[in-house]
């Protein structure tokens, strides 16, 4: 037996570590496959497990496996390092699996003082719980060894104190060096009594971690949003770093940040290996640890999530929990977001049945908060409804985009359309449009399809240009354009009499003016009636007198007709139509041939062509005005 002083080392031959000693060997260990040619006395003098193992067998040459060593031989080789007297190094990356396979070789005091696992334990609490770098390196090499970590309680104290670090506010107490001590900072060092320390001030924003504790796997940042939530660390910020881990191993989700950008920002200044992480176990993981929470980029990033969950085929109770959670601020999200592509074998370009389930949801939601808002007279001025509001110019604008999607059938159109209530749409010119895109696009819908879909447009809810589209619409079936045209009508009617009503008021002695309300509104109800209104009044007035200009017309020139017929037989041969013509003071053209036309005729046009071709020119205008697209 070579005596531990004596060892200069180990060197490695084949699938065989050897100790460079002058006796040979007498117990060999074998983890995962490597053979470790050893001496039994330095180990039984440290490690209880091997003392008992070599109590229980008489064999000179022992031959012994160790199942599920913590570490594999990298670690044993260490181990043994101890053992011999040699020199080891402990680190942040290596504490982990030394403490573990301490503990697995039982390695205590009882064995020998100040042993593997006392000074292990000793490294861990004084240096690796105190310095945020060293705890993110330890929780990331603790992924092989992690059910032994666990027991020790090893993954819990790491967890704890990077949360402490997290909530400790660095403006209350000093800039540690131990913790950043090997930092660069961009614009300056900060200085320690005096001593230029080279470290950079943390980020005064709240994501100045967000990068470090990305590189740790999925259930350790799972656990580690845990415990920081029960450390009080605010919800929005936890919302961040769980939306900085997905997007990091999400690429997909690089699309939706909604605009915000910015550096990454990291406090370890050391080389980190990215985890490996399935996907489909952290898009689960990350619905559960988010909070409920509204907000555009949260909606946004909400969408995106489902988009490669539906990619990824995770499952259904993950899916559906993604829909209820958009629809419940449906309202804050954006067309674009919303347009998912259809990636099972559906023929249609979206998937319209996922926007259906989220329209659901939003409905239910919209009803508990409506269940619980005190009543209004007006439900579609109220607080309450600008949400629906919102919503439905969103579903509007998706329906014109999905609309031209060739295997979109009829009745998913309809589903959509209808199921929003009525008063979430104040105008149905968006509605209106949508449908004439998906006319445009199926135009080998029957008319009876045509019309189904029409029944979900309010007439009488359409602005005037959409009306005056509408009615020259040849893609709507002829009773579609009937009832637009009736219903443009009774609102030009009542929009002119309330105009009258209140010019007839304003025209009116002074008084107190009242306007009745329900008047007042079908005035104001539509933009730029009253202008046309007044117009059409100006026009109407004007009209009335060129009539009564044309029939005085009309009058003096049958007179002159019939003055002449009469002054034509008493005087034919004595005197001619055109002296006659002057004794009445009428000046006629003078007509050289027969080809020339009738005085009466070449002079210009007559007076009522002169006001039919006027009605023309008004109507002509009148309809240029109202065109919509």
């Amino acid at each position: 037996m070579a005596p531990a002083g004596k060892v200069t080392g180990f060197h490695r031959e084949g699938n065989g570590w050897f100790c460079n000693a002058g006796l040979p060997s007498d117990i060999t260990v074998v983890v995962d496959g490597i053979k470790f040619h050893l001496h039994k006395f330095p180990l039984v003098s440290k490690c209880g497990k091997i003392a008992r193992i070599c109590e229980e067998s008489s064999e000179k040459a022992l031959l012994t496996v160790l199942e599920e060593f913590p570490g594999g031989p990298d670690t044993f080789l260490i181990a043994v390092k101890f053992c011999y007297g040699l020199r080891m190094e402990l680190t942040p990356r290596n504490i982990v699996m030394v403490y573990c396979a301490a503990d697995y070789l039982q390695m205590m005091d009882e064995y020998g003082e100040d042993n593997l696992l006392s000074k292990s334990e000793n490294f861990f609490h004084k240096n690796v719980l105190h310095n945020w770098k060293d705890c993110i390196l330890a929780l990331q090499s603790s992924d092989p060894v992690i059910a032994r970590a666990e027991k020790l309680q090893i993954i819990r104290k790491c967890l704890s104190a990077l949360s402490m670090m997290v909530c400790t506010d660095p403006s209350l107490f000093g800039w540690p060096m131990m913790m950043y001590g090997s930092l660069q900072s961009p614009g300056g060092s900060i200085l320690w009594n005096g001593i230029n320390t080279g470290a950079r001030i943390r980020s005064a924003e709240s994501d100045w971690w967000f990068e470090d504790i990305s590189y740790l796997s999925v259930g350790l940042f799972e656990r580690l949003i845990n415990t920081m939530e029960t450390r009080g660390i605010r919800p929005e910020i936890l919302v961040g770093a769980i939306m900085y881990y997905g997007r990091k191993y999400l690429p997909g989700l690089g699309r939706w940040k909604s605009g915000q950008s910015g550096k990454t920002r990291t406090v370890a200044s050391f080389s980190l290996t990215p985890a490996v992480v399935d996907q489909k176990v952290l898009i689960e993981t990350i619905e559960k640890l988010l909070p409920e929470k509204k907000g555009k980029s949260f909606c946004c990033f909400l969408l995106g999530l489902l988009r490669v969950a539906l990619i990824l085929g995770v499952s259904q109770m993950c899916k559906d929990s993604l829909e209820r959670r958009i629809g419940m601020q449906l309202e804050v999200a954006t067309l674009d977001s919303l347009l998912i592509p259809a990636y099972s074998d559906s023929d249609t370009l979206y998937d319209v049945d996922c926007v259906e389930r989220i329209i659901h949801h939003f409905m239910s939601s919209e009803s508990r908060t409506t269940s619980f808002s005190p009543p209004s007279l007006d439900p579609e001025t109220s607080p309450a409804s600008e949400p629906l509001r919102k919503v439905a110019k969103l579903i509007d604008n998706y329906i014109a985009e999905v609309a031209s999607d060739v295997n979109l059938k009829p009745r998913k159109i309809r589903f959509l359309a209808e199921a929003l209530p009525e008063s979430s749409r104040p105008l149905h010119d968006g509605l209106y449009r949508a449908l004439d895109i998906y006319f445009k696009a199926h135009p080998w819908l029957s008319e009876k399809e045509k019309e189904e879909l029409c029944n979900t447009i309010d007439y009488q809810k359409l602005s005037i240009d959409a009306c005056a589209h509408a009615s020259q619409n040849a893609r709507l079936p002829l009773r579609v354009v009937l009832q637009v045209l009736f219903f443009e009508q009774m609102q030009l009617r009542t929009a002119l009499a309330g105009c009258l009503n209140v010019l007839d008021t304003e025209s009116a002695p002074a008084g107190p003016m009242t306007v009745p309300s329900e008047m007042a509104g079908q005035i104001v109800q539509r933009d730029g009636w009253i202008t046309v209104v007044r117009e059409n009044q100006v026009l109407k007035g004007d009209m009335e007198s060129m009539r009564s200009r044309v029939g005085e017309l009309e009058e003096e020139f049958n007179k002159i007709k019939q003055e002449m017929k009469k002054v034509t037989k008493s005087h034919s041969s004595l005197s001619s139509p055109r002296l006659v013509a002057r004794k009445i003071g009428c000046k006629l053209i003078p007509r050289s041939t027969d080809a020339q036309p009738d005085p009466v005729d070449s002079a210009g046009p007559t007076p009522r062509a002169s006001v039919e071709q006027a009605r023309r020119s008004h109507h002509s205008r009148h309809r240029k005005s109202f065109s919509l697209f």
